[in-house]
């Protein structure tokens, strides 16, 4: 199935195109939280908040999407420390597409340390 149909076999819900508000809890020893926008858009994602730009893509089926991006840092943090902070990070995540927004869980590895995480994405306008 194409990651921008609205609907799919049997006329469920599919990956919409559009932008995306997301919020982001990182899991583990590396406690924090990002929000910011994310555009998804026909299997690829391009967005970022206040300190890192996101790059990356996706595929769904059957209610269930996964997908990888990498992470860069756009922007110094004075005064703060950053999971990611200076590096390139490549996450992965997989989880529940829904009419309107997502649920996902994944990981990012930081080095040699692997750091979990959760989002939930609200769609905000459509393509």
């Amino acid at each position: 199935m194409s990651a921008g149909d609205r609907t799919g076999a049997g006329g469920e819900a599919s990956v919409i195109n559009g932008l995306y508000i997301f919020d982001i809890e990182m899991r583990d020893g590396k406690r924090g939280q990002a929000r910011g926008v994310v555009v998804l858009c026909d299997g690829r994602i391009l967005g970022g908040d206040s300190f890192f730009s996101y790059t990356g893509s996706y595929t769904f089926r059957n209610g269930k999407w996964r997908g990888d991006m990498i992470v860069n840092q756009h922007t110094e943090a004075v005064g703060r420390t950053l999971a990611f902070g200076g590096r390139e990070v490549t996450c992965g995540f997989s989880g529940d597409y829904f009419p309107g927004g997502a649920e996902v869980e994944g990981m990012a590895l930081v080095g040699k340390t692997s750091v979990t995480f959760t989002a939930r994405l609200t769609l905000k306008d459509v393509m």
